[in-house]
């Protein structure tokens, strides 16, 4: 029997919908709201009344490009958490409202999860077991993943997030928002070897990254003071030192968690697995460590629908679907 889903994502800024059909992804349709940008980082009522303004188009457009109709859904998967409180009431308020009109299951989805999911919308796909080092904005995980509903954080930051130290660092660099990307693009073009920052140290397969953001800051304030054009006449060898850094740390605790958990199936997910530095850091150490490695399209990396509309065939299949009364988890746990 054919099943059609309808994927919703609308957890911070993407408005994001795609449909799937026996579990195969037929489009991924994503709204960017670049409103953000002049705030210097996502500002939550903004974001809710941009999602009010783009689902209904962004459901629309990929219903057309899959040429179906609303009543040809058999499912409807959205994102419950963790996200922006408002951003999560605008996506999982209409899926529940279609799917009570409609007559259909809703599947609620778990949004970090969920791009875990990523590497089986398309070949190559991981085999189970593998660690899934998963880094965006808001989180910092290294998961070990035994199949497509079973999976377990295995060390997590204890702060902030990878992707979050990017930001505040491109902040503190004058380059805007996403930082994350500027940074990126900064780098390529950068010395990584020619400033050093200190990294975090803290028990076992888990991560701090809050220390280096105060160090770089006391680093470019003592530079300011000798130099008033340290920053510009450095920016791209700053930009490579820190991102060097950060994707250090990132995998003196990875290549820890394959060591103790035996595992040579290695994937990155989220937003920050789109960094050029960290798919080429994946890269060099899968031929060093003899590591199979799996790296998402650009596409699968940020908030997309197309992971949530991906995790929602998984759960179909096993039966597991929601209520009307299941509410929005802006800090919703992994399992």
């Amino acid at each position: 029997m054919s099943t059609t889903i309808l994927g919703i994502e609308s957890s911070c800024d993407e408005t994001a919908a795609a449909v799937c059909k026996d579990g195969k992804i037929i489009n991924n349709i994503i709204a960017t709201q670049s409103i953000h940008e002049s705030y210097g980082g996502v500002v939550p009522e903004l974001a809710s009344r941009a999602h009010q303004k783009n689902l209904i188009p962004v459901i629309n457009e990929a219903l057309v490009a899959a040429d179906i109709k609303m009543s040809d859904l058999d499912a409807i998967a959205y994102t419950q958490g963790p996200g922006l409180l408002g951003a999560l009431l605008v996506g999982s308020s209409f899926a529940k409202t279609a799917a009570m009109a409609l007559g259909i299951p809703i599947i609620p989805i778990n949004h970090m999860q969920a791009h875990v999911l990523a590497h089986f919308i398309e070949d190559p796909m991981p085999e189970f077991p593998f660690l899934c080092l998963t880094v965006s904005g808001g989180h910092t995980q290294i998961v070990r993943v035994n199949s497509h509903l079973d999976m377990s954080i295995i060390g997590q930051s204890k702060d902030d997030a990878v992707g979050e130290a990017f930001d505040k660092c491109a902040k503190l660099l004058g380059v805007g928002y996403p930082g994350g990307p500027k940074i990126d693009q900064l780098a390529k073009t950068g010395d990584a070897k020619r400033f050093t920052f200190p990294h975090s140290d803290i028990p076992d397969l888990d991560y701090s990254f809050s220390g280096i953001k105060t160090a770089f800051m006391y680093f470019l304030r003592d530079g300011m003071k000798k130099n008033d054009q340290f920053i510009n006449e450095n920016i791209n060898d700053l930009a490579a030192s820190l991102q060097g850094t950060l994707i250090d740390m990132l995998f003196v605790k990875l290549k820890l968690a394959a060591k103790r958990e035996k595992i040579k199936n290695i994937a990155i997910a989220g937003g920050v697995s789109a960094n050029s530095g960290l798919r080429n850091r994946l890269l060099s150490d899968a031929d060093k460590y003899g590591w199979k490695v799996f790296i998402p399209k650009f596409e699968y990396c940020t908030d997309n629908a197309a992971m949530i509309a991906t995790a929602g065939y998984y759960h179909l299949k096993a039966g597991k679907t929601g209520t009307l009364r299941d509410s929005p988890q802006p800090r919703m746990s992994f399992s």
